[in-house]
Formats: structure tokens, C-alpha cells, sequence
């Protein structure tokens, strides 16, 4: 009898595991409003990609071995697309559509799979390749070679000022915005953006467009670019969680106007997660992975940077906006798969994106140590041993303050409580109103029923406005 409770015990517990596991790694969607778009196609699908494929075999002109070479690349691309539709996982996110996470997936393997092949070329191979894909390339100069960096920084005036605000302050902004997206947290965003700062400070000996004045590092990065994107992401994510997700069907709606509506809504989210990365009881195990957390994303920023330097290609090149797009899309389900493992007692391991990632950014971390090899001799060691010991300072202080904060604020939130249980004024509480006085034992007798409703609203499933977590 005791081993027939110990397996169902463990069979309940492994069923367990499964569902937070496919909660995070293959999210289905609920109330689907237009079958067509979510129906299995295979058939039709499979017929569609034999037919263009012939097509496109046998109609197009293969004379020339370069254009070969490229178009059989871009469709092997394009088909492995096809097949990742079919077999991949999708994510943590349904909206706009599965399908398109499942293509996010399969870009990500992709690009995964190219580091492995790349660290197994020598650098003339690596050129060969480049320039294969641009020949232009050939003639490419390094930024650091033909501009200054932190020159003349006593000197500040509007023209110098507004001339920072280019496209590339802009993608700052926007960047930042979008991490503030995907982190949910004022403490995380500007402790990595406090750390990255230093990072620049101690890398500048190796990349030296990470020399720049004060006031451009602390006024236009930090409060400016980093402050506004932060808060503006912030703000969205408040705005968004405030709202009621209480999706109707696009079938159920009569006016055009409200069918465009809709649609639009579809590229919003279906529902809108509460994060909460610190909690008052937090354990050493959270704490080391948000600081792990946060190292692996300075070495995802770091990537960009010596990738352009070693490759040798600018930052407006289509290599480096792409990679900087490609990486950005597939931090979001990353995040999330992390967050959930992180936080989620039940979810054992991370989701495959995820691990995807983190594979991505030690792999680009690699090929920069093995095709940069003459740019890492110069590194002095005493100043990477800085940049450890004050980013492993600065980011255990922001996260103790962090954590002191959410105590605090616990602690603030039972206080209130109490006081709101015991206060002979019933008013103050929200429980009955016009000011009536009531005995403590009905009010206490009001509270579950208060509760429950409560609960209640914050699980739509249909509509405009409020959240479910």
C-alpha cells in the first residue's frame, strides 16, 4: 500500500512538473477566435513548398555559381522556417500568432548552428566568407580607426550636445525601452545599466569607442537614453498591467471599425504576467541566478561591440543591426523562460529558447576570443579583476537594496492590513459604505466574501482592461 501512494505520489508530482514545464517552453492559446489560422495544414503545406520549390528549381537561371550559392542558402533558411513552424516549441507566447514564435525558435537554432560551424574555420576562411557575403567588406575600417573618442570633453556646447542625438542615441533609447519590456523592474534595469557603464570604463583599454566625456556617459546615457527608455518601458508595463484582458471574438463584433480594432489588438498580449524577481524569503539560489542573470546579459552587450571591432564591419552594417534585431527578439521568450524558472518551485528545468540563448551568447563570446586573439594579448588582467570585483560589489548591493525594499514593503502592506482589520472606523476599509459603523465580527465576516470577488475580476478571459496572473 505504501509503494502504491509513494508512485501515485510521484505520478501527480512528474504531472506536475510537465504541465509548468509546457506553461513556459509550448503556451497554448485559449479562446481562439478564427479556426482557419490555428487548424494543422500539413497537407496543404507540404503541397505549397514542393510545388515552389520546383518552381523556382527549374525556372530560374543557374549560371551564375554565386547567385547559386546565395539562393540555395536563403531557401534552406526559408525551409528550415517551414519545418520549425511544424516541429518547434511555441514559447511562452501566443500573440501574435504561435507560428511566429516557432520561427523566432528557429532562427535562433540557426544562428546557433552557424557559431559552431564558425569556430571551426581559420580567420582566412572567415574573410573568405564575409566577403562572400559583402564584398564590400573588403574595404570596411574599423570605427576606433577613423574617429575620435573623449576628445576635448572640457569643451561642451549645444552643438556638440544635439549632435550625440542621431539615429543611434535613438536605437539607444528604444533598446532600453524594450529591456525595461522584458525585465519588469526598476532595480534590474538600472543596476545593469549602472554596470554596464562600468563595464565601458574598464573594457576602454581594448575597444576604445568606450571612451567618452562625463557628460555624454553620465547625462546622455545613464539619465537620458537609459533613465527615459527605462521609464517609458516601465510606464507601458504598468499601463499593461492595469488593463482587463477580456478578449471577445473578431466574429462577435458587427462594425468595421471594431473588427480593425481588434485585429490590432492581436499583436498585444494576451495576458499580462505580475513579476516579481525578489520576494521577502527569497533564497540564496534566486539571489545567485539573477546575478547570474545579469552577468550572462553584460556579456551579451559586450558581444556586440567586440564582434564589430574583430570582424571589422560598422555598426549601421546590415551584420550588425541583425544580429542586434535577432538577439533582441529572442530575449523576450528568454526572459520569461527564465523568469519562470527562477521563481516557479515547480518548474525544474529552463525552456529550450532559453538555453538556446545562453548557448548563443557563450558561442559569440568564444569566436571573439579565438578570431581576436591579437586584440585580447593586449588585455591587462588587473583591470578585468576590477571590472569582476566591482560589477560582483554593485550588483550584490543593488540586489540587498532590492530585497530591503520588498521586506519593507511587505512589511508595510501587513501593517496596513491589520490596521485596516482592527479599525473601528469600517469606512476607511472600502467594506461598507456611506460611513456606516458595523461590529468587528461582521466585518471580518465581509472580508472572504470580499476576497473572493476579488479573485474573481482578476481572471478575465474575454475583454478590455484588467490582468490575469
Amino acid at each position: 500500500m505504501a509503494a502504491t501512494a509513494g508512485s501515485r505520489t510521484l505520478r501527480r508530482d512528474d504531472a506536475n512538473y510537465k504541465l509548468h514545464f509546457r506553461m513556459i517552453n509550448e503556451q497554448q492559446v485559449e479562446d481562439i477566435c478564427i479556426d482557419f489560422f490555428y487548424k494543422p495544414h500539413t497537407i496543404t503545406l507540404l503541397t505549397v513548398t514542393v510545388l515552389s520549390l520546383m518552381y523556382f528549381a527549374f525556372t530560374r537561371d543557374d549560371e551564375h555559381s554565386d547567385n547559386n550559392l546565395r539562393v540555395g542558402l536563403l531557401v534552406v533558411v526559408s525551409f528550415f522556417l517551414v519545418v520549425s513552424v511544424l516541429a518547434f516549441p511555441n514559447g511562452p507566447f501566443t500573440r501574435p500568432h504561435p507560428a511566429i514564435w516557432r520561427m523566432v525558435f528557429g532562427l535562433s537554432v540557426l544562428y546557433f548552428l552557424f557559431l559552431v560551424f564558425l569556430i571551426f574555420l581559420n580567420w582566412d576562411q572567415v574573410k573568405t566568407l564575409m566577403y562572400w557575403l559583402d564584398p564590400n567588406l573588403r574595404y570596411a575600417k574599423r570605427e576606433a580607426d577613423i574617429m575620435e573618442y573623449a576628445v576635448n570633453c572640457t569643451v561642451i556646447t549645444w552643438e556638440r550636445i544635439l549632435s550625440h542625438f542621431d539615429i543611434f542615441a535613438f536605437g539607444h533609447f528604444a533598446g532600453w525601452a524594450m529591456k525595461a519590456l522584458l525585465i519588469r523592474s526598476y532595480g534590474l534595469c538600472w543596476t545593469i545599466s549602472i554596470t554596464w557603464e562600468l563595464t565601458e570604463l574598464f573594457f576602454m583599454h581594448l575597444l576604445p569607442n568606450f571612451a567618452e566625456c562625463w557628460w555624454d556617459q553620465v547625462i546622455l546615457d545613464i539619465l537620458l537614453c537609459n533613465g527615459g527608455g527605462i521609464w517609458l518601458g516601465m510606464t507601458v508595463c504598468h499601463f499593461l498591467e492595469m488593463r482587463t484582458y477580456r478578449w471577445a471574438s473578431i466574429k462577435e463584433i458587427h462594425t468595421t471599425t471594431g473588427k480593425i480594432k481588434r485585429a490590432v489588438l492581436q499583436f498585444t498580449p494576451a495576458s499580462w504576467t505580475f513579476v516579481r524577481w525578489f520576494d521577502p524569503k527569497s533564497s540564496f539560489q534566486r539571489l545567485a541566478g539573477i546575478y547570474l542573470f545579469m552577468i550572462l546579459w553584460q556579456l551579451t552587450e559586450l558581444n556586440t561591440f567586440f564582434l564589430k571591432h574583430i570582424f571589422i564591419f560598422q555598426a549601421s552594417h546590415p551584420l550588425s543591426w541583425c544580429r542586434i534585431l535577432l538577439v533582441g527578439v529572442i530575449t523576450a521568450p528568454t526572459v520569461r523562460q527564465y523568469y519562470a524558472y527562477l521563481t516557479d518551485t515547480q518548474c525544474k528545468r529552463v525552456g529550450t529558447q532559453c538555453w538556446v540563448f545562453g548557448a548563443i551568447a557563450f558561442l559569440e563570446a568564444l569566436a571573439c576570443v579565438k578570431f581576436g586573439h591579437d586584440l585580447f594579448s593586449k588585455t591587462q588582467i588587473r583591470y578585468v579583476l576590477l571590472w569582476l570585483l566591482c560589477l560582483a560589489l554593485i550588483t550584490l548591493l543593488c540586489l540587498y537594496g532590492m530585497m530591503w525594499y520588498e521586506q519593507n514593503k511587505m512589511k508595510n502592506s501587513s501593517l496596513q492590513s491589520e490596521d485596516c482589520t482592527d479599525s473601528s472606523v469600517v469606512d476607511s476599509c472600502g467594506f461598507i459604505p456611506d460611513g456606516l459603523a458595523a461590529p468587528r465580527d461582521s466585518l471580518r465576516s465581509l472580508q472572504p466574501t470580499k476576497r473572493r470577488k476579488t479573485s474573481g475580476r482578476s481572471r478575465f478571459v474575454n475583454g478590455h482592461g484588467g490582468k490575469r496572473q
